[in-house]
């Protein structure tokens, strides 16, 4: 009899340890999707600062569209108040048509092609464009093995025990999954 309850327990145990093991998992990806997509909305914020910084430089060469600048002002409090992948990936889309509104105005001013500043700047942007890809690239993964543990026997089994529900995707429209192109 001691023997059974002996091996009952041990396979308590196991089982316990088990569910805290799957339930820390759950926890450690899900905190990891959240951190990295507050990395996309500071990449974002940074992108939108470039572009801004941009935008000023070329309204020194020309008279740029007022609405411009304040799409850029709404779209950097939108950042803050994103709460979901979704709304950021609305926020990314205006903003790389701001960046071809911006190349529009270079057409039309080719002295603001050899404006150090404006290279500088559009290069950072460039580096800012990789580094939310990088951002988007590993929230997706994060969120694929989260949402996939969810689906597969038996970590679904401790997802459902304690309320773990799919994460949405950072969605990326057709059309701009390419960075936009930044060229003089």
């Amino acid at each position: 009899m001691s023997i059974t309850l002996i091996i009952v327990l041990i396979i308590l145990i196991a089982i316990i340890f088990y569910i805290f093991t799957i339930y820390n998992r759950f926890q450690q990806l899900k905190n990891g999707a959240e951190a990295t997509l507050n990395q996309v909305r500071v990449a974002l914020k940074k992108r939108l600062d470039l572009i801004s910084q941009l935008v000023d430089t070329v309204k020194s060469y020309a008279n740029f569209e007022k609405s411009t600048l304040e799409q850029i002002t709404a779209m950097r409090s939108a950042v803050n108040k994103a709460s979901s992948p979704s709304e950021l990936s609305q926020i990314d889309k205006l903003s790389q048509n701001l960046l071809g509104n911006i190349n529009l105005t270079f057409e039309n001013y080719p002295d603001l092609k050899t404006n150090t500043v404006v290279r500088d700047l559009t290069s950072s942007i460039q580096n800012v464009e990789d580094e939310i890809a990088r951002h988007r690239y590993t929230y997706n993964n994060i969120v694929q093995e989260y949402n996939t543990m969810i689906d597969t026997i038996p970590s679904n089994i401790v997802a459902n025990l304690f309320g773990f529900r799919k994460m949405d995707y950072l969605e990326i429209e057709e059309g701009v999954e390419k960075r936009p192109e930044i060229s003089f």
